[in-house]
């Protein structure tokens, strides 16, 4: 069969809508300025879809040294790798920081998370050695753990007995085959908002002789006392051997960072394909992260603010029934019941209508009849925002709850 002929036959879960959706449910465009409300649709949306989590995408002080990096060096420099002719002191500066800052003794840069995180599994591990990975692990584990040419043993999200029994499973093939074990964990779970438990999971250590890499993209900047993580939330920062972070969430940028002891960054720098065959972050990217980095660190103000909001919505969302599930950090879902039909509705409703823009999730992500609705707050959001985010899910919730959305096809603005 002709490749092109098989793919248009192919309909992924969430492609088989793609003639109805896109543009609006998928792929949707928000413009304007990154803050609270943007315009969708020539529209202006409350909106709580954007990792903006303590408001550097527009801060003042990023704005101007973005620009004036961006005047200064371009876009193109440096030319080439890092190995061959992209390496700048600047670059080994924000690593050096970096590192410091997440209690590490070294850091290096990635172009981006997703490649990243890939690249750094791939590097890490043979054939001889073996994995063991939470089940709700980000895309970019789960597809780094398929380039593995060894053992690998997934545990049931969070469930430690579990863990502990694919540890089994993994020392006895690790003796076999005379290699490691690797643990991958996330620090915050970006879908749910639950935490990995780290703690928990470093005190096998001792027991099994593993290795722990923690996908802590939704912690950096917003967890722990100075916002170095999850794992100083949980106070295990120093057992957590490699650290992985991103600037695409609390820093608001491009790229992202690994730090662990010298030795081991050092082996990365040297063998992951991801950064060894890839232009290096151009300039400006990477003199605007160390302005973000120093606003994190010094303003812990902003990471309180955040808190502040993210407080006040999920406490005004349990109080009126709704279910958040086991959040523990930022990240706010909000799951509720129906087909995907009444989703459509509902999120029609609350565009439309309610002037609100969050993100819908959906099978195969969760279960079908599940929807949930997934709130990310930030620092510049207001107590006023999450007062009326709260009205506004109530009123979404009663119509769900009596039927209104339950059609057979999509509704119009009047129908709703």
């Amino acid at each position: 069969m002709d490749i092109f002929e098989k793919l248009k036959m192919a309909k992924s879960p969430l492609g088989q809508y793609a003639e109805e959706t896109h543009g609006y449910f998928m792929f949707p465009k928000l413009e304007g300025e990154v803050r609270p409300k943007m315009k969708f649709m020539g529209k202006e949306m409350l909106t709580w879809s954007l990792n903006n989590y303590i408001g550097l995408a527009n801060h003042p002080e990023v704005r101007a040294v973005d620009s004036e990096a961006a005047k200064e060096w371009g876009l193109a420099y440096p030319m080439g790798a890092r190995m061959m002719t992209g390496q700048t002191s600047y670059h080994e500066k924000l690593e050096s920081q970096l590192a410091a800052f997440v209690g590490k003794e070294a850091g290096y840069l990635l172009n981006y998370g997703y490649q990243g995180m890939i690249s750094i599994i791939d590097s890490l591990v043979d054939r001889h050695d073996v994995i063991v990975y939470d089940s709700d692990s980000h895309a970019c584990i789960l597809d780094g753990c398929r380039l593995h040419m060894g053992k690998r043993f997934v545990y049931a999200h969070n469930d430690i007995g579990n863990f502990e029994k694919q540890l089994e499973h993994a020392y006895a093939v690790a003796e076999q085959t005379k290699g490691g074990i690797l643990v991958i964990t996330e620090g915050v779970f970006g879908m749910a908002g639950d935490l990995g438990k780290l703690d928990k999971i470093v005190a096998l250590k001792k027991k099994f002789n593993f290795r722990l890499l923690v996908d802590d993209a939704h912690g950096f900047g917003t967890m722990g006392k100075t916002g170095a993580g999850t794992g100083e939330h949980l106070g295990v920062q120093e057992q957590v051997d490699i650290y992985f972070g991103t600037f695409a969430k609390a820093m608001a940028g491009i790229g992202a960072f690994v730090a662990s002891n010298k030795e081991i960054i050092r082996y990365l720098a040297y063998n992951m394909r991801s950064q060894i065959f890839a232009k290096s972050l151009p300039m400006p990217m990477v003199i605007g992260a160390l302005k973000r980095l120093e606003l994190l660190k010094n303003h812990p103000e902003l990471r309180e603010k955040l808190w502040t909001i993210v407080k006040a919505l999920q406490q005004g969302l349990r109080d009126k029934g709704f279910d958040i599930g086991k959040t523990e950090s930022p990240v706010t879902p909000v799951f509720l019941t129906g087909t995907a039909r009444s989703t459509a509705n509902l999120l029609l409703d609350l565009r439309e209508n309610f002037k609100l823009f969050c993100s819908v999730v959906v099978y195969p992500v969760v279960p079908k009849g599940i929807i949930m609705l997934r709130l990310i707050p930030t620092a510049v959001h207001t107590l006023e925002d999450v007062e009326y985010t709260i009205h506004c899910f109530s009123e979404i919730k009663n119509k769900l709850e009596t039927g209104k959305y339950d059609t057979d096809k999509i509704m119009t603005i009047d129908e709703l």
